[in-house]
Parts: C-alpha cells; sequence; structure tokens
C-alpha cells in the first residue's frame, strides 16, 4: 500500500505542469503581444502597462527555458534582442484563443459591449 501512496505523490500531472508553465502575471501578455508581432523588450514595455523591466526579462527568460520562445541576440551597437515564437509557443496561441472563447461564455450578455 505504501508503494502505491508514494507512486501517486510522484505522478506528473500534465494539466498542473502546463499551469505552472504560464502562471506569472505578465507571460499570457507577453504571448499576445509576440503573436501581434512585437518582438522586442522596449516594445512590451509599451505594450503592457505597469510592467517593470526586471519582471519582464524574468519572466521572458522563464518562457525560452520552458521552450515557449526563441531569444535571438544580434551583435550591434546598441545591441539589440528579439523573442519568437516557438512551435510549443504557436500551440500555445492557438489553446489561448480557445480559452478566451470559453472565458467569453463567463461573461454575462449585460456586460458585453
Amino acid at each position: 500500500m505504501k508503494t502505491k501512496e508514494q507512486a501517486e505523490e510522484n505522478k506528473i500531472c500534465p494539466l498542473e505542469v502546463a499551469v505552472n508553465t504560464i502562471s506569472g502575471k505578465w507571460k499570457i501578455p507577453i504571448v499576445w503581444q509576440i503573436n501581434e508581432g512585437k518582438k522586442r523588450p522596449s516594445e512590451f514595455l509599451r505594450g503592457i502597462a505597469k510592467v517593470d523591466r526586471r519582471v519582464l526579462n524574468q519572466q521572458l527568460s522563464e518562457m525560452v527555458n520552458d521552450g515557449i520562445l526563441m531569444k535571438a541576440s544580434f551583435n550591434e551597437l546598441p545591441p539589440r534582442v528579439e523573442y519568437t515564437l516557438t512551435e510549443l509557443g504557436e500551440k500555445l496561441v492557438q489553446i489561448l484563443w480557445q480559452l478566451n472563447d470559453w472565458g467569453k461564455l463567463l461573461i454575462p450578455e449585460d456586460s458585453e459591449a
């Protein structure tokens, strides 16, 4: 019985991994910005209200490590960095569109503009 309990504790839940990967106040807005064609951190700062540059860089780095974004650094002055969605990131965009449609169902009809 003890072995079964340990196996259940160590079981990886894909949904939990997915939610943890996109958790972070600015990760979904970053994905939306990139999906709209923005690629540079300065564009994200202008497009996302009240995001701190340090937090933005941290979340961008996490998303690169998680395989959602790809970072390209250009050897020029001033230095330039651009982010693009990976194939995994593109799949996330499709899921976010579905989640957006589901969210519309949660909004009362009298609240819609």
